[in-house]
């Protein structure tokens, strides 16, 4: 096993964090005191809500919360999870993701903030896995570099928009991804070129291989900076038209069924508005489930279930969920 504790830069002080009593936990005292020193004792959150972490503003507490600050750190934290068999989910923004009521047992890595480095090189664009979309976007507008125009407005982060190969509006991140640094379940950090990563509608192998992204590369071209900037308040205007954006939600709930549109199918069976809770079918846009406030993940589950099952009885279509679901 590789020194996990190479140039870094530990902090042996006791973080004098406790564990929640109040449910089994299978991260260990031991667990934590090490995480603790891995990222600051300060970036070690013991009981976080995960409402306050995703754009549902649902889900209940992880037990232990880390935010890495760079990308060692990140790898030696994972690394140290997995040797201890402790549940570990790598979270972006949480913006296509559903996490219980009763919250997650494990480690929750939250990359979305910590790993931010951007940087560019000609038309070449390099960024850490918690760079937002938005922001990698507007740094390639900002140099005159077109290619992830598409990606203006999708809530979440460099890292999960490889797993899942997010697009809209006719883009995708597989046209202009070069190729990833990775971690492989074992381990390893390796570097992997697009053609590898078997990118796919909503899937790569990131997503079934188990790998956690740790940056990206992008190609982009060369192009005006007054003409990116119309095409992406163009696809803003597009979005605010059509996407229910004033209310949270998980983006698209659903994928896209071979030959339909999900967001048609729904609202043809009769369902916009359908609501369970403080959880509904969006009145904007029928491909989304929306929180109308107070919403918890039981309320989107019954939603989703019967949206599913009305669907499959009127047009004899299987809808599959694109979001997410934790704990």
């Amino acid at each position: 096993m590789p020194d996990l504790d190479a140039d870094l830069d530990l902090d042996e002080r006791d973080p004098e964090l406790t564990l929640p009593a109040h449910h089994e936990t299978p991260v260990t005292p031991e667990l934590l005191e090490r995480l603790a020193s891995i990222v600051g004792a300060e970036c070690a959150l013991v009981d976080e809500p995960m409402s306050e972490h995703t754009t549902f503003e649902i889900g209940g507490p992880a037990d232990l919360y880390v935010v890495p600050d760079t990308v060692d750190r990140a790898r030696v934290v994972i690394e140290t999870v997995r040797a201890a068999g402790v549940p570990l989910f790598v979270l972006g923004r949480g913006s296509d993701l559903l996490v219980a009521d009763e919250g997650f047992r494990g480690v929750v890595l939250a990359v979305g903030d910590g790993l931010t480095d951007l940087t560019y090189d000609g038309e070449t664009l390099v960024a850490e896995a918690g760079v937002t979309l938005a922001d990698a976007a507007e740094m390639a507008c900002a140099l005159g570099l077109s290619g992830l125009e598409f990606a203006c407005g999708i809530p979440g982060t460099v890292g999960g928009a490889v797993f899942m190969n997010a697009g809209a509006y006719g883009g995708q991140i597989a046209d202009v991804l070069v190729g990833i640094q990775a971690l492989t379940p074992e381990g390893d950090r390796v570097e992997l070129g697009v053609d590898e990563l078997a990118m796919g509608y909503r899937t790569s192998r990131v997503k079934t291989d188990g790998l956690v992204v740790l940056s990206a590369t992008f190609k982009l071209e060369r192009a005006e900076e007054d003409d990116i900037r119309a095409r992406m308040d163009d696809l803003t205007r597009q979005r605010e038209e059509k996407q229910p954006l004033e209310l949270p939600s998980a983006g698209s709930t659903f994928k896209r069924p071979e030959g339909h549109f999900a967001g048609k199918l729904i609202m043809d069976a009769g369902l916009k508005g359908y609501q369970v809770g403080g959880a509904a079918v969006s009145e904007k846009h029928a491909g989304f489930v929306v929180n109308m406030g107070g919403a918890t993940a039981a309320d989107v589950h019954a939603v989703i279930e019967h949206v599913q099952a009305e669907v499959l009885r009127q047009f004899g279509v299987s809808l599959e969920p694109e979001v997410l679901f934790l704990g």
